[in-house]
């Protein structure tokens, strides 16, 4: 099946059209929101798109479902909630996944919020590169799409990694973004924009960027539950209903939301417990699934996935990937099984990704229910 590769990703300024309206995204600054914008992000999602909210694989929100008409309302609201960017340029340069269990003060706190102040020292970079600020005791973004990482060292000091080289470049105290804009300036001169992401761009780094640290070990992604700095609840498909999401936090009275990469939010001091149309228990099947909207509401998609998903979550161990074509919006990474959607029909391959040869074709989704025991 044949798909487009967007040269870009949405924004709020620069919203991508779907196939149930306008995709806008907020990309909240170090990953947070208050209550009042919370409140105020959901209250416009039900009354200027589907009443929904989405949370990405970089930690940023989607309301789904916007028209054109309603979209110069909605974009009025995020504006006064300052949930959005003076101009387009600013929102694509600002593309931060920032770990959530920050601490104010702390080193990922400081550095997120010095590069935010200095984007405008970054050269053109091309639109889908991004960049992920994990200074914590250990990195827990690994998996989360990036191009350039600050993160521990086993010698607890802090390194720049660029994405696809295992080692880091060390990062003396006080300079750590003025190395990550130098490198950028080099990814640039370099002849990097041609290949688009640095993992793809084969030009050796410049001398001054010595890679002679190892990152520290890799620490576990958040899990629903109680946890130190409040309690994190789950979102099967990365999507909850507003009205949920809304009471979520009033109900547990946290003073701050925090958004993950992982699926889930992080409620800072919000009380523990189950939350209508979150997900509470770490285990939950449905945790254990990705799965893009599929059709109809994506043109790219001939297929239907969340039901299929939750069908055969309680039926497949390890990581499902219920893909709508071969792009792997969903999860980028490998999955234990992927299905993807061709042509009306269903390939499944396992320990692959969406875009990766199938081993299977042509099949419905009766056939998949039946392979894996859910019929």
């Amino acid at each position: 099946m044949s798909f487009e590769v967007k040269g870009w990703c949405p924004g709020a300024l620069r919203p991508m059209l779907s196939g149930d309206g306008y995709v806008v995204r907020v990309r909240p600054r170090l990953a947070q929101l208050s209550v009042d914008q919370v409140l105020g992000l959901c209250s416009a999602a039900e009354e200027h798109g589907a009443g929904l909210v989405d949370l990405t694989n970089r930690a940023n929100l989607q309301l789904r479902g916007v028209t054109q008409a309603a979209l110069p309302y909605l974009l009025a609201e995020l504006t006064e909630l300052d949930l959005i960017d003076p101009d387009v340029e600013t929102e694509t340069r600002r593309n931060i996944v920032t770990a959530p269990t920050w601490a104010d003060g702390g080193d990922t706190h400081r550095l997120a919020s010095e590069l935010m102040a200095r984007l405008s020292e970054l050269p053109a970079l091309p639109p889908k590169m991004g960049f992920a600020i994990d200074a914590g005791p250990g990195p827990v973004l690994r998996d989360v799409p990036s191009d350039f990482r600050i993160e521990r060292s086993r010698q607890r000091g802090l390194i720049l990694r660029p994405e696809g080289l295992g080692m880091g470049i060390p990062l003396a105290p006080g300079q750590e973004i003025d190395t990550l804009i130098r490198l950028c300036h080099w990814f640039i001169e370099s002849g990097g924009a041609e290949a688009g992401r640095m993992a793809r761009h084969e030009a050796p780094l410049p001398g001054w960027a010595e890679q002679s640290l190892a990152p520290a070990p890799r620490r576990e992604a958040l899990r629903s539950g109680p946890h130190a700095l409040g309690t994190v609840l789950g979102c099967a498909f990365g999507q909850v209903k507003a009205s949920d999401l809304a009471t979520a936090v009033v109900e547990s009275e946290a003073r701050a939301l925090r958004v993950t990469p992982w699926r889930a939010v992080l409620l800072v001091d919000g009380r523990p417990g189950p939350r209508e149309g979150l997900v509470w228990e770490a285990d939950t099947p449905s945790l254990r699934v990705d799965a893009c909207p599929g059709a109809p509401f994506c043109p790219q998609s001939t297929v239907e996935t969340r039901a299929l998903a939750l069908a055969l979550a309680p039926h497949v161990p390890g990581r499902l990937h219920v893909s709508g074509c071969a792009k792997g919006c969903a999860r980028p990474a490998s999955a234990d099984v992927v299905i993807v959607g061709e042509n009306g029909a269903y390939g499944v391959a396992k320990n692959a990704r969406a875009g990766d040869p199938l081993t299977q074709h042509g099949l419905s989704a009766e056939d998949v229910l039946a392979q894996f025991g859910a019929k």
